[in-house]
């Protein structure tokens, strides 16, 4: 539904709402001229609440068009049930995306039709003044339009009539046009054109009038349908140039030069490495693993296949024992990056798990400098970006302090901030009160 909305706004420029039923008494849509529900793999209770909405949506006036399967017969009281094959119920949700972008490139594409009797009018009008001259008597060419206007202006009033431009053309646009078709053609004599309009009702004046109200109001009927194809494709590289932007930070670029797949850095796992980047100041070696076994049942194995700068004169636990156990174990089975210490040899590490699917298939632990101190302010930043550990910081604080000081963000060294417990650091801000 929400995809279809989506389309549908791109296509009928149109503020287009959703809902669905959950346990509501009723969706709030029944105000709404045309409903589109997306019905298709639905059974038993939950196709009954929705057949009995679509009945509701009727009695209330409304035009329900509902997209089901084609074995279904639950629906009867829609105006129109657009099927799709039978399949598996969770992917109907496929078919039913499918026929709600092609109805939304026929509104489209009837709400453009309606605009294409006004162009006529355009065209014959441009034509006109494009074969006479500028001395030209002014009443003969309205005199000369007439023929032609005279069935487009009766198409156009049939559909105002009927409804048919309601939702598509501003009210105030249709009626300046209906006004000056009714002065075009003939039906309303020009002396009381004035009165209406504020100007002298001359033949070049109304002439001139109508030739901008059709402008507007072609304008507003108009849509771009092949267009939009291209507006989607925009869409699309703007937000796949934004994620793009994040491989450009410095310590995302260190990942992907030790050898990390692209594929298989997760958005989360770029997003966090770009905010740890203003905590490291140096990047001094790298170690490439690669995790083979069962996680959940704990025979997990690690592999060394890649190593660079100091991590190639350090000594390989893995080669002792390949057993997946410790940090990279949970970095494995959180799929996290992760901010650690050597517990051995104190070093600095951003552990940064690879994952296909839901599986971790390999960890880039890099070997890092992180700056000492950094401003209150940018430390806050860092924390926001690492495993919501600000907010985390902040609530242990609250629960036995009235305030939390984010200036001492400023005084602790950044690993100790990244690396210790945040109940061990929530000391520091009660000392602090204390003292």
């Amino acid at each position: 539904a929400e995809e279809i909305r989506i389309k549908l706004s791109e296509l009928c420029y149109k503020a287009i709402a959703s809902d669905s039923i959950e346990d509501k008494k009723h969706i709030d849509l029944s105000s709404e001229p045309l409903i589109l529900v997306c019905a298709a793999g639905l059974s038993g209770s939950n196709a009954d609440d929705v057949a009995k909405e679509v009945a509701i949506y009727r009695a209330h006036k409304a035009t329900p068009i509902v997209v089901a399967t084609e074995d279904e017969d639950r629906f009867t009281a829609a105006l129109r049930v657009v099927t799709v094959p039978s399949v598996r119920p969770e992917l109907a949700f496929v078919l039913t995306t499918v026929a709600g972008h092609l109805f939304g490139y026929e509104a489209a594409l009837a709400i453009d039709a309606q605009a294409r009797p006004l162009r006529e009018a355009r065209a014959a009008i441009e034509h006109v003044l494009s074969e006479v001259s500028a001395t030209s008597d002014a009443e003969r060419m309205l005199d000369g339009l007439r023929p032609v206007l005279e069935p487009i202006s009766a198409r156009f009033h049939d559909g105002l009539r009927t409804g048919a431009y309601n939702g598509h053309l501003e009210a105030g646009t249709a009626v300046r046009l209906s006004s000056m078709l009714r002065y075009v053609t003939g039906l309303a004599p020009l002396d009381l054109y004035q009165a209406e309009h504020g100007r002298v009702g001359t033949p070049s004046v109304v002439i001139e009038d109508t030739t901008a109200a059709l402008t507007s109001a072609i304008e507003e009927l108009t849509r771009p349908v092949d267009a939009i194809k291209h507006q989607a494709k925009t869409v699309t590289v703007g937000i796949s140039r934004s994620d793009e932007g994040l491989l450009d930070v410095g310590l995302v670029r260190d990942a992907l030069a030790a050898g990390a797949a692209r594929d298989r850095l997760s958005y989360k796992a770029l997003r966090t490495l770009a905010g740890l980047d203003a905590a490291v100041e140096e990047v001094v070696g790298y170690t490439r693993y690669r995790i083979e076994g069962d996680l959940e049942a704990g025979d997990a194995t690690i592999t060394v296949v890649d190593r660079g700068g100091i991590a190639r004169d350090l000594p390989l636990r893995t080669e002792r024992n390949p057993l997946l156990r410790g940090t990279k174990h949970r970095v494995a089975t959180e799929r996290k990056v992760t901010v650690a210490v050597g517990r051995s040899d104190g070093r600095q590490l951003v552990l940064v798990p690879e994952v296909k699917g839901n599986q971790c298939t390999g960890i880039t632990l890099l070997h890092v400098r992180f700056a000492e101190h950094l401003p209150a302010a940018r430390m806050r930043s860092v924390l926001e970006s690492y495993r919501n550990r600000y907010a985390a910081l902040k609530d242990a604080v609250t629960e036995t302090e009235p305030t939390f000081r984010d200036d001492l963000l400023g005084d602790l060294r950044v690993v100790d901030i990244l690396t210790v417990p945040v109940n061990t650091l929530a000391d520091q801000w009660r000392s602090e009160a204390a003292g």
